[in-house]
């Protein structure tokens, strides 16, 4: 079997609770495990612990050969956590990254977990990892000090750690780590330890190089679609084209005689022609004539599902998000009110690694190679699929090529199951990029109606925002989740927007969609702030004022948020004259423990065509962990962002997905990429999230740009270049607020 030292991981573990990754995110104090390692079933994490190997905690091993290696708890999908989580214990061991290879946890929430699930996504790794990190860190390197004070004859406070080597100045002793290896392990493990001050972080706030990048460099990096076991084969699949479709009939004769096809499997929905390797599945695949069965959703639609949600929204039961005031008597008392509805489309995750899982399914065990988000759920579910207990299935978790939450689903893992255990030997089944695309569990639409009155001033007095959406939450809960109950996720970035706002009704409205959905990249936040953020702009313009301005006397009590806004502003230039044509816009969020601020500078031209001439981004997201991977999170997270306001949106026709590779659901070039420039505010809170703070922004800031340059408020994503052609020229920023208002608004004078 081919496999990487880096990414190896095997040890059976426990099943998690239900996979409530909301719950998770919520969740909030000493959030791992952090059980010191002992007993369970023999798997590479163990493996090292043998012979004298110094395995103090779930996270830390150091060989007797000085050897060291961190088990990183959460999954590594290119946003640096195998790094910035390396630093949390490195700090504390004193070690250098140099110094250390890393290896993925294997599925144990009994270890790993946080609030109850083994889970990466919602911008949670380091805000969960912190303290445990560099607790196990300090402990470890506590007890490797008392083993050498005691072999030694010193006083153990005389002896300093520093790059895995222990010094005795009075004596002039000095050994690495290896050399205690065995002594260490046969201390107890201290219950309290000692945390560094940030000001003697050594490795913590240093741009420090991604630990990973060597292997990515030389290709030796494994990710899951690169795994090759011994006998394994490959097979390609055609899924039913409509949701819900199952296999009707199947004419496999001509695939059977080509060469290199070994098998054809079935399941209800779908069909696997496996071959010695993927170009002879392929060419079987095309040989079969399949006849499917649609079902009773072959008549979905985008029309009759946004009919539902307007629908829903006007007549289904709200749920509270949030409560505070007299809303009604406040809007009737208001000076000015402003209403207006903004439409969010179903979202695809389109990682750059479609969806491949290789298993071997046996009778008495089941071996899974794949990059998974959650390794426990994956375990489960394999476990479901083939008859057999958790404790008998091993997932070998690898690196992920973009996860942006598609692999927080298992869906894909038990459908390869399904296949994998009608034969005997190792199976690998292998997505194409359409089906990644189509077969997705899509980011669900979203329907939004907001309103604000107004004082003399242009300030809200009252504030209401209702979202209208099928529930994410409901997919992952075990029992569902009950009617009347809130789905926080709907109105997370909605309920607290980072704006003194005190007289305000947030609430919900439960309409499922006929498709599965799932989190995607900046979850809550990422709908919610697009809304807040525009229509805090319309509120602005509807003032006459800048909305810099407008938003900074908002924000009283919220100095972080407040200095993100300022610091943005003033790197952007705001307020200085840009080319006719041209914008700028803003959007500031408070989401997952960290405060941004994102410029978007932009051109429109004659035809609709968006230019976006430059970005700058602000953020306070506590201590900086490493500056490197914040500005790489926020370049990131921000094209992401801009690549689904400008590009993206799933529809449907006849039951099927309209969409199916980047051309018609393409991403931003390179060259659409302008300059870019990141901001990083010193602090001393605790580090906030990171992946998903600047894709929350990058809509907002967009559209206010839009509006900036144009005169024109587009509230449906993706924006519509239609909708910003002229004839005769471009349009142009110079139209005064009030004739730009009354193009583009809904307000209602009083």
């Amino acid at each position: 079997m081919t496999n990487h030292p880096s990414i190896r991981s095997g040890l059976a573990g426990t099943l998690p609770p239900a996979a409530t990754r909301r719950g998770f995110l919520q969740a909030s104090g000493l959030l791992l495990g952090f059980l010191w390692l002992g007993g369970g079933k023999a798997g590479a994490v163990e493996a090292l612990a043998a012979g004298g190997t110094f395995a103090p905690n779930a996270f830390i091993r150091v060989a007797a050969d000085g050897s060291i290696t961190f088990i990183i708890p959460n999954t590594e999908m290119g946003q640096g956590i195998y790094t910035a989580e390396a630093m949390l214990i490195a700090e504390e061991l004193e070690v250098g990254l140099d110094q250390i290879q890393v290896m993925p946890a294997p599925p144990n929430a009994k270890l790993y977990a946080a609030k109850g699930s083994q889970i990466t996504g919602g911008s949670t790794s380091i805000r969960n990892t912190w303290t445990p990190l560099r607790r196990a860190g300090a402990a470890a390197r506590t007890m490797l000090i008392a083993a050498a004070a005691a072999q030694w004859g010193v006083d153990a406070g005389e002896c300093r750690a520093a790059r895995a080597v222990i010094t005795h100045a009075p004596t002039g002793r000095s050994l690495s780590y290896g050399a205690f290896a065995d002594a260490a392990g046969r201390l107890p493990v201290p219950g309290d330890v000692a945390l560094k001050s940030p000001k003697d972080f050594k490795l913590i706030g240093t741009p420090a190089r991604r630990v990973e990048t060597p292997s990515k460099v030389d290709g030796s990096a494994l990710f899951g679609i690169d795994v090759k076991v011994d006998g394994m084969k490959t097979a390609a699949i055609e899924i039913s084209p409509v949701f819900g479709g199952k296999l009707k009939s199947l004419d496999d004769s001509a695939a059977r005689a080509m060469p290199g096809v070994v098998d054809i499997l079935k399941i209800d929905d779908a069909v696997a022609v496996v071959g010695d390797h993927y170009w002879a599945a392929r060419q079987g695949l095309a040989a079969l004539k399949i006849e499917w069965e649609p079902g009773d959703k072959a008549s979905i639609s985008s029309a009759g599902i946004w009919d539902d949600l307007r629908q829903a929204s006007q007549a289904g039961t709200p749920i509270e998000g949030r409560a505070e005031g007299d809303v009604e008597a406040a809007m009737k008392a208001a000076a000015r009110t402003v209403e207006a509805t903004y439409e969010l489309p179903f979202l695809a995750h389109a990682t750059m690694e479609p969806i491949n899982t290789l298993v071997h399914v046996r009778p008495d065990a089941c071996e899974i190679w794949v990059g998974t988000q959650v390794p426990v759920s994956a375990q489960a579910a394999a476990a479901a699929e083939a008859g057999l207990k958790p404790e008998q299935v091993t997932i070998h978790n690898y690196l992920i090529g973009g996860g942006f939450g598609r692999r927080l689903a298992v869906d894909t893992i038990q459908q390869a199951v399904a296949f994998a255990k009608q034969v005997g030997y190792p199976l690998k089944i292998i997505w194409t990029r359409e089906q990644d695309i189509r077969f997705d569990r899509f980011r669900p639409a979203y329907y939004d109606r907001i309103s604000a009155g107004l004082d003399a001033g242009g300030k809200p007095v009252a504030w209401t925002h209702r979202v209208t959406s099928g529930s994410v939450l409901a997919s992952f809960l075990p029992t569902g989740l009950p009617a009347g109950k809130l789905d926080n996720d709907t109105v997370e970035g909605a309920a607290r927007p980072p704006y003194d706002l005190p007289v305000i009704r947030v609430d919900w409205i439960r309409k499922d969609p006929p498709i599965a959905v799932n989190w995607w990249r900046g979850v809550g936040p990422t709908h919610n702030v697009f809304v807040v953020e525009s229509f805090i702009d319309e509120l602005a313009h509807t003032a006459g004022k800048d909305p810099v301005d407008y938003r900074r006397a908002l924000l009283t009590g919220n100095h972080r948020a407040l200095g993100v806004l300022d610091l943005a502003a003033e790197k952007a230039g705001w307020g200085t004259p840009l080319p006719a044509g041209s914008g700028r816009g803003i959007a500031l969020h408070d989401s997952f423990g960290s405060h941004t601020a994102l410029v978007v500078e932009l051109a429109v031209a004659p035809s609709g065509e968006i230019r976006l001439t430059r970005l700058v981004a602000a953020i306070d997201c506590g201590i900086n962990v490493n500056p490197d991977t914040i500005r790489a999170q926020l370049q990131g997270g921000a094209v992401f962002g801009l690549s689904a306001a400008l590009y993206n949106g799933i529809t449907f026709s006849g039951g099927r997905v309209d969409q199916g590779n980047f051309n018609d659901y393409r991403q931003m070039r390179i060259n659409e990429v302008p300059p870019f420039e990141t901001y990083i505010v010193e602090s001393h809170a605790d580090p906030g999230g990171l992946g998903e703070t600047a894709t929350a922004a990058a809509a907002p800031a967009l559209g206010n740009a839009i509006f900036a340059a144009t005169g024109r408020r587009l509230r449906r994503l993706p924006f519509d270049r239609d909708e910003l052609r002229t004839t005769g020229g471009g349009r142009t920023a110079s139209l005064s607020l009030s004739a730009a208002y009354a193009a583009t608004s809904s307000s209602v004078d009083r």
